[in-house]
């Protein structure tokens, strides 16, 4: 992938909120960065799951998509981040039956930025086994430094 004599960089990352179990996060009395446990894949590292936070290894242009499953008569809020600046959401209130959102974003990132989702203040999700809360992402490509 990367030209001029450097080591191809592959980064891609998937897990479940959950590392084992079935239960609500939430809620909190203020945003709370959800951090995935239940680690899929984490090729190149840059997920981290203590703290649910991806950070660029490279300059590259990256995809992100997050699910979040909210249960009947529950408020659900979920956001993804990049540097602390809001880029997507997804939301439900208090349905009837139980739901799952989903969003995702392209983005272009530079090595040390950060992503990450955060549980808004006084929401839930629900995650189990099925891993219904989920985080992912990926390097499209990467690009040459400026």
């Amino acid at each position: 992938m990367l030209q001029n004599g450097k080591e191809d960089q592959k980064i891609a990352f998937s897990a479940g909120l959950l590392a084992s179990g079935s239960g609500h996060t939430g809620p909190a009395d203020s945003d709370k960065t959800l951090a995935y446990k239940k680690v899929f894949s984490n090729i190149g590292n840059a997920y981290d799951p203590e703290t649910g936070i991806f950070t660029a290894p490279l300059r590259g242009v990256y995809y992100f998509r997050f699910y979040a499953h909210s249960q009947a008569g529950i408020k659900m809020a979920v956001s993804l981040y990049k540097n602390n600046q809001l880029q997507c959401s997804v939301f439900s209130w208090q349905s009837t039956i139980n739901g799952n959102a989903s969003n995702g974003v392209v983005l272009t990132l530079e090595p040390g930025d950060v992503v990450y989702t955060k549980l808004w203040g006084n929401s839930r999700v629900f995650d189990d086994e099925a891993s219904y809360t989920s985080f992912s992402g990926f390097l499209i490509f990467p690009l040459q430094m400026k």
